[in-house]
């Protein structure tokens, strides 16, 4: 992980000289390293094995030192033991010749420690003050063992101590020699090794062991732990432990301990710091080497690094240069890699420069025609001066050329045109903007103006087209937007006010705002209409129908209003679309058929029994789930309800739509067809849907009584309806003329601002008690 680090540092490094130079002394560095960390490897692991082997060595020393001086103070104390007076002046208690006797041995045998331990546990001898708090420990461990011999701490000294019973015949006490364990004995041991080891013996006092000299309780707890573990494994391996700061190979050897309740250990030691300082001036050596070498390494791979970066340096130039789309050339020196690599620079940029010149005319033109896209003319018209107009010229029926004559024809058909309106326009620009739209932007000095120039253009640019050795008609459309904002936006309106030119019919269309209205301000509508709902905003009106067989007013169309808190009235063709877009059209459609149920049983209480008909669209009818709402609440109407749908609501999922259908006529629902003539009616789905009710749309009857071809339509519509059972609405009647001719066609049921606009429940309620007298006008 380090080395992942220092190579991540190093790549941070902003100049390469740098970085070369750091990573060849690095790389030198880490040689040198792992040189002197072998060297030093094998110098440790040398030094630790001849410490370890004088230190087993010394141990063995010992045990044959501890084995002759066992035996020469066992051999004293049996000597005095079997002496026939000494025994007899034992058995007779006679102190003064105990103590002559045990004083006069020690001091010709050379020992440290002599003195006699009666049966009884009495101690005689010329220390016997020192011994006699030890007496019953003495005694316990003489009568645990048949030839006692051992270590054991007396007055805070160790000694080692070896016993000889006294027999008169019988038991009457015991001889004991002690040599002494301290300084003097352990250098003695210590001269006989071949290194300089520090020795001492470890008595064991309750749960530390001590070795004649207080220690800090780190170093004691550090000391007692290594004992406790060499003991308890393999006590004759030399370790490592760290005493009183210093870090020391170690070896402990049991001692035999006269006393069973304690313990003794020979503590051999040898710090690592001395192992190491024969060889401390064959390391220093080779430091030297080693940092001399680094820094010629250093200068070296500064001095190859700066000639290989320069040149490095001059193509990164000529690379920040190249970005900013300069002119640029590195020239090449040598023929080494720098050279070639050179060489291949040149060779980019120049290819580069190329690519670019091709990028830009593909970024700025049509591929298919070669003529400037939107993207061309919003610069274009940024560059041309004085007042300004964007045109957005539309190839009618394009669809139905392509599917002709093909996709690559078609495209060298709007290409002919666009060249024709640049040779007619030349100060302007022309781009293609879509797959059928052609772009314009112009100089006019306001909307009539720019209307009488795209009317002579009109007039040369719709003149047939030849590819492919056939003439192709040509027939335009025109939106056009002033340059009043930023080009982008104007482009955008006057592809609206194409779409605007061909909604009205027209061959020309300056952009309408207040037609186009606010797409996004409409929308968020959306957001807000399930709450309208809850706070009463939404509002249901009723349209009155009048029955001309019965006579009088007998159903109405529920149509639903939205009074906005702050919009005012807004109309249904505002909202209901986005509904529909949205999926509200769901929520919106569940509360009209609850509130029409509530309505109609108001008005069947204030004695008017009113069909009610509410509008379905067509996405509902793929929706089972609210066909299985209207099995719940139809039953609940107090009188007919009526849902009005029109004949192109099947046309996405018939079979399901069909069946959505029939399940509201099983749920007592009538079927009215909505809209009939409106769109491209089919007499096949008419005869599907098999509904109670046809409503002729009022475009047909708008100029019934101008037109005898309309009125024909009409008359037809009506046959045809009754000869299927159903029953026709005309809607839209606003002239009392096309009321009588309906009458006379047959028609059933009239509907329009002629017999009534759509209102509110309570005034429906007053039209129906007020005004039934003046309905008889129509009878």
């Amino acid at each position: 992980m380090r080395e992942i680090a220092i190579l991540r540092r190093l790549s941070q490094v902003r100049h390469l000289r740098t970085r070369l130079t750091v990573l060849y002394a690095g790389l030198f560095g880490v040689i040198l390293i792992l040189l002197s960390g072998s060297v030093f490897t094998a110098i440790s692991g040398a030094a630790q094995r001849q410490v370890r082997g004088e230190l087993s060595a010394s141990a063995t020393v010992f045990d044959q030192v501890w084995a002759l001086k066992s035996e020469q103070l066992r051999q004293g104390a049996q000597l005095l033991s079997r002496d026939f007076g000494f025994r007899e002046a034992v058995a007779t208690h006679d102190s003064a010749t105990v103590t002559s006797a045990v004083e006069n041995l020690r001091a010709r045998l050379g020992i440290d420690l002599a003195f006699m331990v009666g049966a009884d546990g009495a101690v005689i001898g010329a220390q016997s003050d020192r011994l006699d708090p030890h007496a019953d420990t003495l005694v316990n461990a003489l009568y645990a063992a048949e030839a006692p011999h051992g270590v054991m701490l007396i007055a805070g000294v160790p000694y080692q101590l070896v016993a000889s019973p006294i027999m008169a015949p019988d038991l009457i006490g015991w001889v004991v020699f002690g040599a002494r364990l301290d300084g003097a004995q352990l250098n003695s041991l210590e001269k006989l090794a071949a290194i300089r080891l520090d020795s001492a013996v470890a008595h064991k006092i309750g749960a530390d062991w001590s070795i004649g000299r207080s220690l800090p309780p780190r170093t004691q707890a550090a000391l007692n732990a290594y004992i406790a573990d060499a003991l308890s494994q393999d006590a004759g391996a030399p370790r490592t432990v760290n005493l009183r700061g210093v870090e020391s190979f170690a070896m402990v050897k049991p001692l035999q301990s006269l006393d069973s309740a304690s313990g003794s250990a020979l503590l051999l030691t040898y710090p690592v710091s001395r192992a190491y300082a024969p060889y401390r001036p064959l390391l220093a050596t080779i430091g030297v080497i080693g940092g001399l070498g680094l820094v010629l390494v250093v200068l070296g791979s500064w001095s190859l690094a700066r000639g290989v970066t320069r040149p490095i340096t001059a193509l990164d130039q000529a690379a920040r240069r190249l970005s900013r789309g300069e002119e640029v050339h590195v020239t090449a020196e040598g023929q080494d890699e720098i050279g070639r690599l050179a060489e291949s620079f040149n060779q980019m940029a120049t290819e580069i420069r190329e690519r670019e010149r091709r990028i830009t005319h593909l970024a700025l033109h049509d591929p298919e025609t070669g003529l400037s896209n939107r993207l061309a003319l919003e610069q274009a018209v940024e560059g041309l001066q004085g007042p300004l107009f964007v045109a957005a010229l539309g190839v009618e029926r394009f669809a139905h050329v392509r599917g002709a004559i093909g996709y690559a024809l078609a495209a060298q058909v709007i290409q002919e045109v666009g060249e024709r309106l640049t040779g007619l326009q030349p100060k302007g620009a022309v781009a293609r903007l879509s797959t059928a739209v052609l772009g314009l932007a112009f100089q006019a000095e306001d909307a009539d103006e720019a209307e009488r120039l795209m009317e002579r253009l009109l007039a040369d640019l719709e003149h047939p087209v030849h590819v492919g050795g056939e003439a192709i008609d040509v027939a335009l459309s025109v939106g056009l937007s002033p340059m009043e904002t930023e080009s982008g936006l104007a482009v955008e309106r006057a592809t609206i006010g194409l779409d605007q030119a061909r909604a009205a019919r027209r061959k020309i269309a300056v952009f309408d705002a207040e037609a186009y209205g606010d797409p996004a301000s409409n929308l968020s509508l959306m957001s807000g209409m399930l709450r309208a709902i809850e706070d009463g905003h939404v509002e249901l009106f009723y349209q009155p129908k009048f029955d001309l067989r019965r006579r009088g007013v007998h159903a109405v169309e529920g149509l639903v209003r939205w009074r906005h808190p702050v919009r005012g009235m807004l109309r249904p063709d505002l909202f209901i679309p986005m509904a529909e877009e949205t999926g509200h059209i769901r929520a919106l459609t569940d509360w009209c058929l609850r509130q029409a149920i509530v309505d109609q049983k108001l008005m069947a209480e204030a004695g008017h029994e009113i069909e009610v008909a509410i509008n379905v669209s067509g996405r509902l009818l793929g929706d089972p789930e609210f066909a299985d709402l209207v099995e719940v609440l139809a039953p609940q109407a107090c009188g007919k309800l009526i849902f009005e749908i029109t004949e192109t609501a099947v046309i996405e999922n018939p079979d399901l739509a069909l069946t959505i259908l029939d399940r509201f006529k099983a749920a007592g629902v009538d079927i009215s067809i909505d809209d009939f003539g409106s769109g491209l009616s089919s007499l096949a789905y008419l005869k599907q849907i098999r509904g109670h009710e046809l409503k002729i749309d009022r475009s047909l009857v708008v100029d019934l009584t101008q037109s005898q071809r309309d009125a024909l339509i009409v008359r037809s519509t009506i046959d045809l309806a009754h000869s299927l059972g159903l029953k026709v609405t005309a809607e839209g009647i606003e002239e009392p003329d096309a009321f009588q001719l309906l009458a006379a066609m047959g028609c059933d049921q009239i509907q329009g601002y002629l017999i009534g606009k759509p209102q509110t429940l309570t005034d429906l309620m007053d039209f129906l008690r007020d005004d039934r007298g003046e309905l008889k006008r129509f009878g």
